[in-house]
Order: structure tokens, then sequence, then C-alpha cells
């Protein structure tokens, strides 16, 4: 093989071995959070059998990710990130734990279906908290692991690891559900995330660029946000993924349409669950061997259009197979966006300013999942279950001519 060969090697970002336990780690860690995220909403469901309770779970998680997160990001930037992470994970196995005790003591409590919710209510609250830290501290720990001319290559793989993730964790959690019940599934999620701590120990420090005091916190908040504002592609690339995954948020109601609708229990959920993130990770692996190599930002359009119509099709769907069969093409040109939306996120990012560019990021991003959970369960209270499935995936076509106008610049992106 040739020099000029290995440098363009599928693999090469796998031959760094800090990545190589970062990607590891966030593999567990992430496999580990969907399970309980499938959990709770499963358990949240059956404990007050109303859709918008499943919304309230993304509400809980949404108001303090969303307000702290530019102040995370500029805590993120002066901050050494090995000792975030690993605070970070910390608290998650802490939250975990709290749940298991909560589902342990249920029954011996006498807690009535209410007040359980109430506490699991909280406890997503706190997550929402050590989110907003943790959240983007992966992404910019691997900016400052990898060289630039492996970046594209390595988010690839972090894309593909992370969807890897979401499909174990989604699918072995319904399937645990049905087979080991509340109480079992959420000490695996314990022993997940405690198990991700000990792979993010083996990691190097990475100490800041930036300088505490070096500038007023809020001064440093607008650096950030005004550096994606004055950044067109990116701009127009945040604002298209937030609306369309906000409208787009079908998958919120998956325990309704698996228990209600088609009538496939805890099993069928896990498949349900799991099968966009199935079609998400077929896309990456197949995008590490063949990027994409010309008019990136007009294929990140399509794609996003085909995911509404995908979820057109799910909200409409009676049939299993079919129901299962569109989410997984959703998760297929899902992942075509987070590919694309990630890559021109990290080449468009100066390092010094990565904290707080990818918590704008997440606050835009990450939190829309939340808000658009919230959105789908209230959308379901007032057209109902179906109807609000079916407008989410019509406004995520209005969002998506809305950009493709209003964008030219995304539009007409390449890298």
């Amino acid at each position: 093989m040739t020099k000029d060969q290995t440098s363009h090697s599928p693999t090469e970002a796998l031959r760094i071995p800090e990545f190589r336990n970062l990607v590891i780690a966030r593999f567990i860690f992430i496999m580990g959070l969907r399970m309980m995220s499938t959990l709770v909403g499963w358990w949240i469901y059956n404990l007050t059998n109303a859709p918008i309770a499943i919304g309230i779970v993304g509400l809980s998680e949404f108001i303090p990710a969303f307000s702290l997160a530019l102040y995370a990001g500029h805590v993120i930037d002066i901050s050494e990130k090995r000792k975030l992470m690993l605070t970070g994970v910390s608290l998650y196995g802490l939250a975990a734990l709290l749940l298991l005790i909560l589902s342990a003591s249920m029954g011996r409590a006498g807690l009535t279906p209410h007040r359980v919710a109430g506490c699991i209510y909280l406890i997503i609250f706190g997550t929402g908290i050590i989110r907003s830290f943790t959240g983007p501290i992966f992404n910019v720990m691997l900016a400052q692991i990898v060289p630039k001319n492996k970046l594209q290559n390595a988010i690839t793989w972090n894309t593909g690891v992370f969807l890897s993730a979401s499909i174990m964790g989604h699918a072995l959690g319904g399937f645990l559900i049905a087979g080991l019940g509340n109480t079992g599934t959420l000490t695996v999620v314990v022993i997940l995330v405690f198990s991700a701590l000990m792979v993010c120990t083996t990691l190097k420090r990475i100490p800041p660029l930036n300088e505490r005091g070096e500038k007023k916190t809020w001064d440093s908040v607008k650096e950030g946000l005004s550096f994606v504002f004055r950044t067109r592609e990116l701009l127009a690339a945040v604002s298209l993924d937030l609306f369309a995954v906000l409208f787009g948020g079908a998958v919120a109601l998956i325990p309704v349409y698996a228990r209600d609708i088609l009538n496939v229990g805890a099993r069928g959920f896990g498949f349900l669950n799991g099968a966009s993130d199935m079609g998400s990770i077929c896309v990456v692996l197949l995008l590490t061997i063949f990027p994409l190599k010309r008019k990136q930002g007009r294929k990140l359009l399509m794609a996003v259009a085909g995911f509404g119509t995908c979820i057109i099709i799910f909200g409409l769907s009676k049939l299993f197979w079919l129901s299962f069969s569109v989410l997984l093409l959703s998760g297929v040109m899902d992942g075509i966006s987070v590919v694309t939306r990630g890559t021109i996120m990290q080449l468009k990012t100066p390092d010094h300013m990565r904290g707080r560019v990818l918590s704008v990021n997440s606050m835009f991003i990450n939190s829309s999942n939340e808000l658009g959970q919230f959105e789908s369960g209230i959308m379901a209270r007032l057209l109902g279950v179906v109807p609000s499935v079916v407008f989410g995936g019509c406004m995520t076509w209005l969002v998506v001519l809305a950009t493709w106008f209003k964008a030219p610049a995304l539009r007409k992106m390449e890298y």
C-alpha cells in the first residue's frame, strides 16, 4: 500500500490509540444512556397511560440543558477536558443509581404511580443539568486528539460508534424490560455507565486553550454565539436540524404505537426504538468507505426532506413491518444529516472556541430532541396521536423548503 493510500484509509483515525479509547468509552456510555431513556419512556407511559407524560419527560431534561448550554460551553473551554468528562459520567451513573433505587423500592414504599412519575421527572431534570456540560465534551476532545487531515474520518467513525451504541441501547432496552423488568434493566444501565467511567480514566489530560479570567463569562458566551450567527453555513445547518428534529420527533411516541396501535408489546417496542439508529449506522458505515465528495449541502437538504416523508408514513402505518421499515429509512436520512452537519461544525470551528460553539449546537440540536418530545406529547393531546405525527412530518417538509430558498449558502456548500 502506498503512502497516499494509507493516508486515505477508512480506518486511519482508529490507528490513533487515544481516539480508540475515546470512542470505546463513548460507545459504552451512550449504550447505557439509551437503555435508560428507553426504559424511562416505557415506564412513564405505563405509570400514567398518558402520551403527554412522555412529553413532560422531554421538557424536564430540555429546560436545564437549554438554559445552561451557553455557560457550559464557556466552562468547557476554560476547563481541563478529561476531569470534566469524568465528573459528568460519574453524575450520570449516580442518576441511573437513583432510578434503580426508585424502581426497586417502589412497591415496598407504597408510592403512588404519580409520585413515582414525579421522582422520575426530578431525576431527569438533574440529567439535563449534567448533559449541558457532558454532551459536547466528547466532540471537543475528539477535535483535539485527531489531526485535522484525519478529522472527517474520525467524525464519521465517532458518529458510527454513537449510532451503534444507540441501536444496541434502544433494542436491548426493550428486550431487557420484557425479560428483567425495570429494576433488572436499570442494574445493567448502572454497570454500563460505571464501566464507561473506567475507560475514561485511561484518557490523557487535555488542558484548556483559554485561561480562566482571560475573558468575562458573558463576553466569552457572546463570542461563541456571535461566531455561529456569523458563519452562514453553520447557522443554516444548525437551524435546519433544530426544526426538523423539533417537528419530526415521532420516535417519542413509539411507546404509544408499540402498545396501543401496533400491539407489539415491549419486544416490538425495542425493535421500533432501535430501527432509526439501525438505518443510521448502515449509512454511516457506507459513508466511512465512500464519503460524500460533492454537493454536500444539497444532499443534506434532500436527506432531511426524506426524513420528513418517513415520519408521515410512520404516523399513518398500522402494520409493524411498514412502521419498522420507514423508521429504518428515516435513520438512513438522519445519518446523512448528522455526518454532514458534524463535519461542517468541526471544520468551521477554531480550536479555542470548540466548547462554546459545540454547546450552542447542543443547545439547539440535542435539546431539540427533548423539546420535540414535549411537542409530540402536546400535539398528541390536542390532535390525537396519528394526526400529531403526520403534522410533524409535514412541518419538516416546510422547514426544508424554507431553508432551500432562504439559505443558498448551505444549499451550495461543498467541503
